[in-house]
């Protein structure tokens, strides 16, 4: 098992834990990683972009002149692409952008990203993280403290003074053991952990 260090809210190491090889070290497998990331973005989409084609814009039902002898090209509809007004060639219709990837796939990339984050030495074990009240500045010296800016803090309960005193900060988001995913693993520098969310991610990845 991998140990890492415990470190307090004013960034003194108190201790080590150990990380469960199940979960923080397994084999990387970049492939489901990238899979997994690619879905995230492709499910974000919402697929309601549309245009019409001629045969959906009004208008042009009659020749605009006749076939010959008037110097103009010849036009069979005043709706065709190349009118203003007209239909878009290949117009874009709404589609389903979804990928479909198994429970059992995206527990392996979940499991490889925060492996990753651990061989990177990109993730922090904090021993706890409360806050009195809901203050920016207070957060904002935690991050401080552990010498951190743009970082993902899981926290094993909806803590709303953290959560909300974290909403200010730029390039910080707060998530829980159960909202985890690859792509904000990846996106962000540093993934803070408190030693309860690390429990309950072990509990139910492992």
């Amino acid at each position: 098992m991998a140990n890492v260090s415990v470190y307090n809210m004013e960034g003194k190491e108190v201790g080590t834990m150990e990380l469960n090889d199940a979960v923080f070290g397994v084999e990387i497998n970049d492939h489901l990683v990238h899979l997994a990331v690619v879905r995230q973005l492709a499910n974000k989409r919402q697929g309601t972009q549309k245009a019409k084609t001629r045969s959906e814009v009004s208008g042009g039902g009659r020749k605009p002149w006749r076939q010959k002898g008037t110097g103009h090209a010849r036009q069979g509809s005043t709706r065709t692409p190349q009118w203003t007004g007209g239909g878009v060639v290949f117009a874009p219709v709404p589609r389903d952008y979804e990928i479909k990837m198994n429970k059992k796939e995206r527990r392996a990339a979940l499991k490889s990203a925060l492996t990753s984050r651990v061989q990177e030495n990109k993730l922090i074990v904090l021993d706890d993280l409360k806050l009195d009240e809901v203050k920016t500045k207070a957060m904002q010296a935690v991050l401080n403290n552990l010498n951190v800016s743009k970082a993902m803090v899981v926290l094993a309960d909806n803590d709303q003074n953290v959560v909300l005193s974290a909403r200010n900060i730029p390039d910080v988001i707060t998530a829980l053991p159960n909202t985890i995913n690859v792509y904000d693993v990846l996106k962000y520098n540093t993934v803070i952990l408190t030693k309860s969310a690390v429990a309950s991610i072990e509990e139910v990845y492992a």
